[in-house]
């Protein structure tokens, strides 16, 4: 009955066979324009980390928790890099973004807890929450007024959680005017920055502090930016410890493989040098110049980042789109309910430094003739 309701409503997914050659995917057994990858500097794809990580690869995994006796020193090496890069005094890893966002969030929050979360937080944002027990309060998008009016009415510990940029509408947090209502009524801040990690900021080292933010606790990601897999934690380190010892999501799961941490610490100057992200900035200002130019309704347009929403609505207009995309040879999903809220199905397009302008100008006519066939443009 529910997989009947899916379908019904035009919510039920299919998973596509995609194998990613750099700015391209064979999908399906279509060659098409790689428009859904996360990897936006390319440095999954990179010669020298691929070496590295082959190099270090003398066992498949750890086979054990941190605590057990998987905490390979490759491992701390890492998290010393990551503590660095954030400019804090420590930093943990856990094996994937959504188990740091749970790691953190349940070990800071309790039953005694007000959580104020952005009203377009990532799912695991929204899990996390859910799970520490706590009163939850959703906040306006990106709106410092109605986080002050919620924050001014609560009693007992505060916790603000929004993301640097946010996932599906690819806009930027209002930092400077949210965290210092936070810190105003004694709340503790915490930035998931997965999407902005090694991408913005001086030294690339995220959101935060290119807007010139203190937040307390850090989260992101290593499969974006970074090109790599896993999460991280960074902080005090008095917080890393309180991790250490009460986070269910780093206590009783299998650490990270000593291999992929040899991979990210390869991937960290690589990313730090700065010209992959020139390259992506030209290609974002290119994409959504081309894109507004034909008509295109672009969502997150407070700013300019890689990640671009071509809004359609209607979740089945989203779908058909899709699918028309990937005639053309483009390979763009359609994002829906309950990702994004009803109504407001859109394409995510997902911009990398791997994309040369003739990939660009193919997803561009792509587009076109997908928009003018659906009557979008």
């Amino acid at each position: 009955m529910q997989l009947d309701s899916l379908e019904k409503s035009d919510l039920y997914r299919h998973l596509k066979t995609v194998v990613a050659r750099g700015p391209t995917a064979i999908v399906d057994g279509k060659r098409t324009i790689h428009l859904c990858s996360n990897d936006y500097l390319g440095l999954s794809q990179n010669k020298h980390i691929i070496n590295k990580t082959i190099q270090a690869l003398q066992e498949v995994s750890q086979c054990s928790s941190r605590l057990i006796a998987g905490n390979h020193p490759k491992i701390m090496e890492l998290e010393g890099l990551l503590a660095d890069h954030r400019r804090t005094e420590s930093a943990l890893v856990y094996p994937s973004g959504y188990s740091a966002n749970l790691g953190a969030v349940t070990a800071v929050a309790d039953k005694g807890s007000t959580i104020f979360s952005d009203e377009l937080n990532h799912a695991s944002i929204i899990d996390a929450c859910r799970l520490s027990g706590a009163t939850i309060k959703v906040f306006l998008h990106n709106d410092a007024d109605n986080l002050h009016k919620l924050m001014h009415q609560a009693k007992g510990r505060k916790i603000l959680i929004t993301e640097g940029i946010f996932s599906m509408d690819g806009d930027t947090a209002k930092l400077p005017e949210i965290c210092k209502i936070a810190k105003e009524n004694d709340a503790i801040t915490i930035v998931d920055d997965a999407h902005g990690d090694f991408v913005y900021g001086p030294g690339f080292s995220g959101i935060p502090a290119k807007l010139g933010t203190d937040v307390d606790i850090h989260v992101s990601s290593m499969s974006k930016g970074l090109g790599c897999f896993g999460g991280y934690v960074a902080a005090t380190e008095p917080v890393r410890e309180l991790l250490i010892n009460t986070s269910r999501q780093f206590i009783y799961t299998s650490a990270l493989p000593g291999h992929l941490c040899s991979a990210a610490i390869a991937a960290i100057p690589l990313a730090k040098k700065g010209n992959l992200q020139k390259k992506l900035y030209k290609n974002i200002s290119y994409f959504t110049s081309a894109m507004k130019r034909l008509g295109f309704v672009l969502g997150g347009l407070s700013s300019s980042n890689q990640i671009i929403p071509v809004v359609i609505g209607k979740e089945k207009l989203a779908v058909e789109f899709s699918k028309e995309l990937l005639k053309q040879g483009v390979f763009a999903q359609a994002i829906r309910y309950p990702t994004v809220s009803k109504g407001s199905a859109r394409l995510r397009v997902s911009l990398t430094a791997m994309h040369a302008k003739k990939n660009l100008d193919t997803a561009i006519g792509g587009f076109e003739k997908a928009g003018r066939k659906a009557g979008v443009i």
